[in-house]
């Protein structure tokens, strides 16, 4: 395991960091986002309905952004190394438990372990490291390739999951998943070490000044709360659209291929978000992302649903998917520097994983009330509207300590 404790090691080149930084990032969260995949299977074997098993993957979503603040302000302070080990073995735990579940309790004692292990591997324990080692004129496009490494990650794990789960079954597919996150340990040791200094000539701020000043500034805010809707969107429309497709007696392969497809699109969304900060202010990005994907929504309310519906709506939904996250994270660097943005950026992630709970939690239970998503798509265009006005007066610029300081 890497050491926490470790001088500062020379600065690695920007690729190296990049290809580490990607690499676990594709198999964490690419692994979480396949957990719908199990929701029929294990909700029938183990005689539960969808909101206990909705239930745990919402407190696992809402641990993870619980743990994001205090494992990015680990990251920031000691280098990632430490945290990425720590989050791949509870995950791999979390993983082993919930295959061998047999009651609710059991579900979300499983769900407690994954979102403290996908807090320590996923994006928000790696902006830091990578917005570190990227000089400023290239940090969108850097953290940008998180998002699209995210994307490939989705992209490779719900075939691999799926046809594991064809061969061998639910149960031992989760065993396989457990033994390949940890392929995470090894490039853990290539972003072990303390961070470097920024500069010799500029005093550093400590935790509780860098928290206090985010707390005071109004765009800081309005950043986080409009990043509540990302998480409410991405996290009820990835575990539910597998029971949504066998709710309207289509086969599984169209919920795999339709989630693949969001990977592929996220993947090129992702990217042009990070190269849109060139051209435009990032706010206004954010607030197009978050209008565009009313569409997505209005699609599945008004037009016939059958595999090909499916499958267009969740591409076009993929091109606004993850494409918040270099925007995002590129305007905390943008507010306050690099030095805290580990746990900055996982205080603005905690209120996207309560927006992850929400959605999820809710969706359960209108749908074991109603029987129905519809209301979930009403609710999803109404927050995506939401966002987009929040998005919008946004003041793109640093904080006046780093004003003062550049001058």
């Amino acid at each position: 395991m890497p050491n926490a404790n470790v001088a500062s090691r020379p600065k690695r080149p920007l690729w190296l960091v990049l290809a580490a930084a990607g690499t676990i990032v594709g198999l964490a969260m690419g692994l979480r986002q396949v957990m719908g995949l199990f929701m029929a299977p294990m909700t029938t074997e183990l005689n539960i309905g969808r909101e206990p098993f909705s239930l745990a993957m919402a407190t696992a979503n809402l641990v993870w952004g619980f743990a994001s603040v205090p494992l990015g302000a680990l990251s920031d302070k000691y280098g990632a190394g430490r945290t990425l080990a720590g989050g791949a073995i509870c995950t791999a735990i979390g993983l082993y438990l919930m295959s061998v579940a047999q009651t609710s309790h059991e579900l979300l004692i499983s769900g407690v372990l994954l979102g403290i292990g996908i807090g320590g591997t996923g994006i928000t324990a790696l902006v830091g490291a990578v917005g570190r080692a990227a000089p400023p004129e290239k940090r969108p496009q850097a953290l940008a390739s998180l998002g699209m490494a995210a994307g490939i990650g989705g992209f490779l794990a719900f075939p691999y999951t799926h046809l594991i789960m064809q061969s061998v079954g639910w149960k031992t597919t989760l065993l396989i998943m457990a033994a390949t996150i940890g392929l995470i340990l090894p490039l853990a040791t290539i972003l072990a070490g303390k961070p470097a200094a920024a500069s010799t000539t500029v005093r550093q701020q400590t935790l509780g000044e860098a928290f206090s000043e985010a707390m005071k500034l109004p765009s800081f805010w309005l950043l986080t709360v409009g990043f509540f809707v990302c998480g409410f969107h991405v996290a009820f429309y990835a575990v539910h659209l597998p029971a949504f497709v066998a709710d309207q007696g289509l086969p599984p392969s169209v919920a795999v291929t339709a989630l693949t497809c969001v990977g592929v699109a996220n993947i090129i969304g992702t990217y042009l978000a990070g190269q849109s900060g060139k051209f435009t202010e990032k706010r206004v990005g954010l607030s197009f992302i978050y209008f565009m994907r009313c569409f997505a929504f209005l699609g599945l309310l008004f037009l016939p649903i059958n595999a090909w519906t499916i499958v267009g709506i969740s591409t076009l939904l993929g091109f606004f998917w993850l494409s918040t996250v270099p925007l995002t994270s590129a305007l905390v660097a943008t507010f306050f520097g690099p030095q805290w943005m580990s746990m900055l950026f996982g205080f603005v992630f905690l209120s996207h994983q309560l927006g992850s709970f929400t959605g999820l939690w809710l969706a359960g239970k209108l749908y074991d009330a109603t029987h129905s998503y519809d209301t979930m798509w009403w609710i999803s265009i109404g927050l995506a509207l939401f966002a987009a006005l929040l998005n919008w007066p946004i003041r793109e610029r640093p904080v006046e300590r780093l004003r003062v300081q550049t001058a």
